[in-house]
Formats: C-alpha cells, structure tokens, sequence
C-alpha cells in the first residue's frame, strides 16, 4: 500500500497544480478511457453523478487546461486529446497511481481545498490591535 509520501513528486505537484477537485479527476480518466468517444455535459453528468452545469464547467475547464479537444459542429462536444506527449504520459501515471491508491491520491486533492478554506477563513480571524 502506498501513501502519501510515496507518490512520486512530480505526479503530485500535478495533482496539486491541475487537479482543481475529485471530479475533475475523475472526468479526465473517464475520457481517457473511452479515448474515441465524443462526451457532452449530459452525457459526462449522467456518467459522474453530478449536475449538466458541473458537468459542462468541468469540460469547459479541461479543454482550457489542454486535455480536452473540443468539437462544436451542433453543440459542444469533448473527447480526450492532451495537448502534449508529456500531458499524456502525466495522466496515464496519475490513472496507474489512482487505481492503486484511491484514498492517498484524493486525500491529496482535499488536502489542497482544505488549505485554501483555511486561508480565507483566516482572513477573517478577529484580531485585538496593539
């Protein structure tokens, strides 16, 4: 069993630099897997268990990132195609390593929203003046 310190450091600074929540991971490695399949916000909703609007921002947001390829002959639509060899070989790791370690690789993505609550909830820490 693998934890957190073992995941290799430059498949976690991407998961720290890319990864915005669970469900953006688990939209990529759903494309992945199904590579030749077009995917809208309905179809990729249905699949996640999450809203259309979730859905779409979610696909909206990976074809940003350069992982989706988007087609727009009648309505928008998203298929798997990373922008580069590298972006291919990173996920293709993240996917082996999340297969394996489920729990480490997600605690991992809330560790960083959790620090970012923090943050904004310590900015509103009341605070004596000296």
């Amino acid at each position: 069993m693998m934890n957190r310190e073992n995941i290799p450091d430059d498949v976690k600074r991407f998961i720290l630099v890319s990864i915005a929540s669970v469900p953006h991971l688990e939209a990529i490695l759903l494309l992945r897997k199904e590579k030749t399949r077009d995917w809208n916000s309905s179809q990729l909703a249905e699949r996640l268990y999450v809203s259309e609007k979730t859905a779409g921002d979610l696909l909206s947001e990976l074809h940003a990132a350069g992982i989706l390829g988007k087609d727009e002959v009648s309505s928008p639509c998203y298929r798997y195609q990373p922008q580069s060899q590298d972006l291919v070989q990173m996920i293709d790791r993240l996917a082996d390593i999340y297969a394996r370690n489920l729990v480490e690789v997600t605690h991992l993505i809330h560790s960083k929203t959790s620090k970012n609550a923090q943050r904004f909830a310590d900015a509103f820490i009341w605070r004596k003046d000296p």
